[in-house]
């Protein structure tokens, strides 16, 4: 009886380190990873357009460099060419209005009602 109660612990406990291993796992930094795929803002904004779902499958919750023309600045994110919206998690310094920046970030999806592909926890690359 002392045994099968000791085993029933045991396997309580190893359960619910892995539960709990599982549930909060560390979050991945964006920033650290190598970008998977590396395009223009014109181009992924092509691909979501012609087929979503493959571009879903693709590109969603990847990490990916897009490059274009920054359309709109605020303090925490910008707009490459009118169509990928990119979130940061610190102010954006350093990018001026009309310049060209290649961003990484996860993409997020396609907003649809905007018409934008979103991207976050960006970053300018060099």
């Amino acid at each position: 009886m002392l045994k099968k109660l000791i085993f029933i612990l045991v396997g309580i406990a190893i359960v619910g380190f892995l539960g709990y291993n599982y549930i909060y796992k560390e979050h991945r930094n964006i920033a650290e990873e190598e970008a998977e795929y590396v395009v223009s803002a014109d181009m992924l904004v092509e691909g979501f357009m012609e087929n979503p779902e493959m571009a879903e499958q693709k590109y969603l919750n990847k990490a990916i460099a897009v490059t274009g023309k920054v359309t709109s600045i605020n303090k925490n994110n910008l707009t490459l060419d009118n169509s990928v919206f990119c979130q940061f998690e610190k102010p954006v310094e350093g990018v001026v209005l009309h310049s060209t920046v290649k961003v990484k970030g996860r993409c997020i999806g396609f907003d649809s009602l905007l018409g934008e592909i979103r991207l976050d926890n960006c970053s300018i690359l060099k």
